[in-house]
């Protein structure tokens, strides 16, 4: 959560798997930093992004912030029950101060200090927390602060490395972090009160060499540090910084291609926003929202499509059944039942029961669309990377990454998932 000081304006890339108000355009930094001790644990590290991201649209309007217990693990990939570490990875960020030297829009300097979290509390499953108005402000302003991709964070295992990318992936559009004196250097690193690392060749060893190689091995950018010295001994180091040529790989949000598919471009002619056509895709998968597609261009009289076609897609609208058989059609259907073998009776017996389990399928994985879609996307994300990690099924797992939810093949499966995290789910009254 860490971003270092530059003396140069600078242009910010705000880039990672984000939607609605956390995608943002690149703005021009000014003499802004914020210092937060490199002393945090990978895990706490994590931890604070994933804090920041869930609480990034209401930072400002809302003094606290809410979000269950498990999915802040599964997010921080720390996939286990141990609250203990949980409580210790939250005590920590509220015992660690952040920092910020910076002038403000009129020139005038500006130095604050504060801790990450104003306070943390676990309670009925929930993880609630606030951060200090003061620094909620910087963290939500981009000139100072860029969020970073969650998919990229999740790879690291060293918590040297992901303090060393945060603190240059800022500045990937200019190519350069600029120098940093090794004392700073050695501050964002959490090494800064080890008379070890006092020595350049054990820092570059065990610090340097190895932090560098894992961002360039796991995330989207390419460090190549350079040294500058006075005499023999080391000062300062800068890192230049390119985008990692492999870069698609990390990118989960496929945005291009989900708006090269058929799908997208019948959203978007039916007056379906850029953002809600891809959203949909994503959660429901392209066969569900087809055939929600299909039945709005059989239904007449329709005025507004696209709020016709959102209500259908959240509510499960089905084409309407064929109209009741006449009294007559009745008596000679019951005639023809008579004369039917036990067998045939059966086999039709089976198949009204089959309908039946369908109906009730259906209702249950609407009702489970409905609870999935009013989670907030953190939340929702977590959901569906949680329930993919227990499906063993190569066929489940493919047919759930195409129609989410909406998967019956995966009903089954997919409906004992929510009842464990929604209890009474699927009760006539929830």
């Amino acid at each position: 959560m860490a971003s270092v000081e530059h003396k140069q304006d600078a242009t910010l890339p705000l880039r990672g798997n984000l939607s609605g108000a956390l995608k943002r355009e690149s703005v021009k930094k000014n003499v802004a930093a914020i210092h937060v001790s490199g002393k945090l644990s990978l895990l706490q590290r994590k931890l604070s992004n994933v804090l920041l991201l869930n609480a990034y649209d209401t930072l400002i309007s809302q003094p606290k912030h809410r979000i269950d217990a498990r999915t802040l693990c599964l997010m921080i990939g720390y996939n286990s029950n141990d609250m203990d570490t949980l409580k210790q990875a939250l005590r920590g960020l509220a015992e660690t101060v952040a920092e910020w030297d910076m002038l403000d829009d009129k020139g005038r300097q500006e130095w604050g200090v504060s801790a990450l979290l104003s306070y943390a509390k676990l309670k009925g499953g929930v993880c609630e927390y606030a951060y200090s108005p003061a620094l909620a402000e910087k963290l939500h302003d981009p000139k100072v602060f860029a969020l970073i991709n969650l998919n990229i964070q999740r790879r690291f295992t060293s918590g040297h490395a992901l303090a060393l990318y945060e603190n240059c992936y800022r500045f990937v559009r200019t190519g350069s972090t600029g120098w940093w004196p090794l004392d700073l250097f050695r501050r964002l690193m959490g090494v800064d009160d080890s008379v070890y690392y006092e020595t350049f060749k054990h820092l570059n060893a065990k610090i340097i060499k190895p932090a560098v190689a894992e961002v360039n091995k796991t995330s989207n950018i390419i460090l190549t540090p350079q040294l500058r010295k006075e005499g023999r001994a080391v000062t300062e180091i800068r890192f230049l910084i390119k985008e990692n040529p492999q870069l698609a790989m990390f990118e989960i949000d496929d945005s291009e291609g989900v708006r090269a598919s058929a799908i997208y471009r019948a959203l978007t002619g039916q007056g379906v926003s850029d953002r809600l056509a891809r959203q949909w895709i994503a959660e429901h998968g392209e066969d569900y929202v087809s055939e929600k597609l299909r039945l709005v261009s059989q239904t007449a009289g329709v005025a507004d499509t696209a709020r016709y076609l959102s209500a259908a897609i959240r509510d499960d609208y089905r084409p309407k059944e064929a109209p009741q058989p006449s009294p007559a059609a009745v008596v000679a259907l019951a005639e023809r039942r008579a004369a039917q073998s036990l067998a045939e009776q059966e086999a039709e017996a089976r198949e009204i029961e089959i309908s039946t389990a369908r109906r009730e399928r259906a209702r249950k994985l609407a009702r489970v669309r409905a609870v999935a879609e009013a989670r907030n996307p953190t939340q929702r994300d977590s959901d569906r990377r949680l329930f993919l990690s227990q499906l063993e099924d190569e066929m489940g797992r493919e047919e759930f990454a195409r129609l989410g939810w909406a998967s019956a093949i995966n009903a089954q499966a997919i409906c004992a998932f929510w009842e464990d995290m929604v209890p009474g789910i699927f009760d006539p009254d929830a």
